[in-house]
């Protein structure tokens, strides 16, 4: 098994020590794990009061991580979205899921949580996405 690392360059993989994506060679496949995602763009939360806009920020950058490393949008096999006051912003947060990944249908989580890394966020998202190998002889 082969393993390689993608950053993005966010603000935050320096100092934690993360890549935005890892992508794992295996026996019949590769798999494509993002890190967790939220709307930070050039190190600016992005739509502090809107948790349906910060949630298709989070995806499409997760998703264009993922492109950058050799995954479509329908390779896409899992999602899990962390979310604040689940009472209040689960429906916006599922209807960006919907709209970017609804055709997809990949196993998906959504979780509350009592807070994220900076106090304007309002998700964050990690997707997981899976192909067959392009050569089956390796």
């Amino acid at each position: 098994m082969s393993v390689e690392r993608y950053a993005s360059g966010g603000p935050y993989e320096d100092v934690v020590g993360y890549s935005r994506v890892v992508v794992t060679h295996g026996p019949g496949g590769v798999t494509g794990i993002t890190a967790g995602t939220t709307a930070v763009v050039k190190g600016v939360v992005q739509h502090p009061k809107d948790a349906y806009a910060q949630a298709l920020v989070a995806f499409q950058s997760a998703l264009f991580a993922l492109e950058r490393a050799g995954f479509a949008r329908t390779d896409v096999i899992s999602t899990r979205m962390y979310v604040l006051d689940l009472a209040r912003h689960a429906e916006a947060v599922g209807r960006a899921h919907a709209e970017l990944l609804g055709a997809v249908r990949p196993a998906a989580t959504m979780v509350g949580v009592a807070s994220l890394v900076d106090r304007h966020m309002l998700v964050e998202v990690e997707v997981t996405a899976w192909r067959p190998d392009e050569d089956p002889a390796a």
